[in-house]
């Protein structure tokens, strides 16, 4: 009889066990999403550093996102397409290199940047994604940059991890670039002048400088992913500045223009460089317009009935 009860028992404290297990595995996930929604409020000594008017926008517990139109140059034409900059801070774990699920002092609070561009080449579509991870207190390179780049040929993804030096992992499905794996010295990124502009655009590099130019930049031309020497230099005019990075190697300029009062808003941008192959390649400039900034929660709004945000930012 003891022993029909134990059998019966053992089921029950089974079941338990696994209910225990999964409520404690749903209390830390939702104390995850609460971490992620609250930003880290209690930010580290580098972010005390940092302005009150600069710890309310950016710990606010919301999101920038802005929204523009682009027009991109791509084999050689223009093409019309969307672009979204979506800035938002958050604690990164140094070790790892990955986002943070818990509060811990050994945490560095970054300023992330995700900027996604739409556009159709033809009959097929071009989606591109750069996430870039740079240090609130604006003291050292980015811990982190990857780039995604997807199209019905194939897609190629690039990863560079701040550690003792740049270390770079690149997959492509192009035969002449393959699976690459390199080491960089560590020099200025060009993926993280934009999070540069937000923090403080004093601290922008200028004069001639060796910059590492963007990785969708890269990927598009097939240029050899490396340092290459730039002139960088800002122009001021009423309300904006443009900061201009020109490569002469690589004939290509990049001008970004930015409100001069905080918080920066980024207004727009041009790219120009060689596109297209053989006889016909060509200069052309890819250029992106504001159409709207909205600061939202958007992690909390993925139902069907938050679809219509979208229209806000005329996306």
């Amino acid at each position: 009889m003891k022993i029909f009860k134990i059998a019966q028992v053992i089921p029950l404290l089974v079941f338990s066990v696994l209910l225990t297990s999964c409520n404690q595995t749903s209390k830390k996930e939702d104390k995850n999403i609460e971490a992620t929604a609250k930003r880290e409020k209690a930010p580290t000594k580098p972010i005390a550093q940092r302005s009150e008017e600069f710890k309310k926008y950016w710990y606010g517990g919301t999101a920038e996102i802005t929204s523009y139109t682009l027009e991109q140059a791509r084999y050689g034409e223009i093409r019309e397409g969307s672009a979204v900059l979506v800035y938002v801070t958050e604690p990164f774990f140094a070790d790892q290199q990955v986002k943070a699920d818990e509060h811990h002092p050994d945490n560095i609070p970054v300023l992330k940047l995700n900027s996604t561009k739409n556009f159709l080449t033809g009959i097929y579509p071009y989606s591109v994604m750069n996430s870039s991870f740079y240090p609130v207190s604006d003291q050292q390179h980015a811990i982190k940059l990857s780039t995604t780049v997807q199209e019905w040929c194939g897609h190629v993804y690039v990863q560079l991890n701040n550690r003792e030096h740049f270390d770079v992992a690149s997959f492509s499905y192009f035969a002449s670039e393959g699976d690459q794996k390199i080491q960089l010295a560590k020099t200025h990124l060009e993926n993280e002048i934009w999070n540069k502009i937000r923090i403080d655009p004093n601290n922008l590099p200028l004069g001639t400088i060796t910059m590492i130019p963007s990785m969708e930049y890269l990927r598009f031309s097939h240029q050899e992913l490396k340092a290459y020497e730039a002139t960088a230099s800002i122009n001021d005019d009423i309300g904006q500045k443009t900061y201009t990075l020109h490569y002469p190697k690589l004939e290509r300029t990049l001008r970004i223009t930015f409100n001069t009062a905080f918080p920066y808003y980024i207004e727009g941008w041009t790219e120009s460089y060689k596109s297209g192959f053989g006889p016909n390649a060509q200069i052309l400039t890819s250029k992106a317009s504001k159409i709207k900034t909205l600061n939202r929660a958007y992690w909390k709004e993925n139902q069907n009935r938050h679809v219509f945000l979208r229209d806000s930012l005329g996306l």
